[in-house]
């Protein structure tokens, strides 16, 4: 039995494309002691994957003739391990591919739920990336104003709808007068700007009269240089991600640093969602209570099949996906 596997045939040097891509096929991994055999369910796609292909980040660089790494939903297919048993579903680093075997006591046990996709998205490292640089960080006031870049994708979603949970007015940014429209009509921001459009300040300023107090930063660049200047005198900014800088071989930075932060006296910060992975169980308590009473709702962009994952990744730095993008590759266990 093989197992196949999308490695990386050639490291991009500007937009990533199919073509950096090759799918083949490996022998079936076998497990050693301590280790289990995990089938590859669902996948993250993240825009970190293509920050990794540019270099060393919170993990190594991914190198040509690699595996695609992942973050993923599995199940035990076979165990060498007294942690785990064959049929648990458990959460793993994982690469782009059907199989893989991981130690069992760096893999994570899931709970049963009604959705498994829940757990990659509002329970799993989307919602808790939301709600820990928030919470953590931006410590919202009922009252205060939240802004929200990449709001229509997996992180600014739920960053929005928990920062609206709390009582904060929320102004979102995004690519696009349809999504624009879907992030207030669906997600329940109070305005939305479009980043595609000319005047980009100027339309902060007119969405947030009042400035903004807390900025989530999902892209860096020019956007995060026009939200800075938004900021009202001892805003807290969070920093996130920085999706422009991805799939490019010219990133520009903001041009207003450091200046603003010393005159509004502003607090910058970057994490990590496993950062604050002592507080993931008030995070699902928090997640469940918003999902069941309505307050947060969840939106999933799943592509079917291994061989689409170049693609979905793709798309996802084009922009193309509402909510968190996953790549299912094998049925949900019934």
């Amino acid at each position: 039995m093989q197992n196949r596997q999308i490695t990386i045939a050639e490291l991009p040097i500007d937009a990533l494309s199919k073509a950096h891509f090759q799918m083949g096929e490996a022998p079936m991994p076998e497990p050693q002691d301590g280790e289990v055999l995990l089938r590859v369910i669902l996948m993250s796609i993240d825009a970190a994957n293509r920050s990794w292909m540019k270099g060393a980040t919170y993990r190594a660089a991914v190198q040509k003739g690699d595996p695609m790494p992942t973050y993923a939903i599995c199940e035990v297919a076979a165990s060498k391990s007294p942690r785990l048993s064959v049929g648990d579903i458990v959460a793993a680093e994982a690469t782009w591919s059907d199989y893989i075997t991981a130690k069992a006591h760096k893999v994570q046990k899931l709970p049963k739920v009604d959705t498994l996709s829940h757990l990659m998205s509002v329970y799993g490292i989307a919602g808790k990336t939301a709600f820990h640089g928030l919470m953590s960080i931006g410590q919202p006031l009922a009252g205060e104003t939240v802004l929200v870049s990449a709001a229509a994708g997996s992180v600014g979603g739920y960053v929005g709808q928990i920062a609206k949970a709390m009582g904060c007015r929320v102004v979102g940014i995004a690519g696009g007068p349809e999504k624009c429209a879907w992030v207030v009509d669906e997600l329940g921001f109070d305005a939305c700007v479009d980043y595609r459009e000319a005047g980009l300040g100027k339309a902060l300023f007119k969405a947030c009269p009042n400035g903004a107090d807390i900025y989530f930063d999902n892209v860096g660049g020019k956007v995060l240089e026009s939200s800075l200047n938004v900021m009202n005198e001892k805003g807290r900014v969070i920093c996130c991600g920085a999706i422009s800088q991805y799939d490019t071989d010219n990133p520009t930075g903001p041009r207003n640093l450091p200046g603003v932060i010393v005159v509004k006296r502003l607090k910058m910060e970057g994490f990590i969602v496993m950062d604050f992975a002592h507080n993931d169980a008030k995070c699902l308590r928090a997640m469940q209570h918003w999902v069941s009473s309505g307050q947060v709702k969840v939106f999933e962009d799943i592509v079917e099949g291994l061989e689409n994952a170049p693609q979905a990744l793709i798309g996802l730095l084009n922009g193309d996906n509402k909510g968190k993008r996953l790549v299912r590759v094998a049925a949900d266990p019934s």
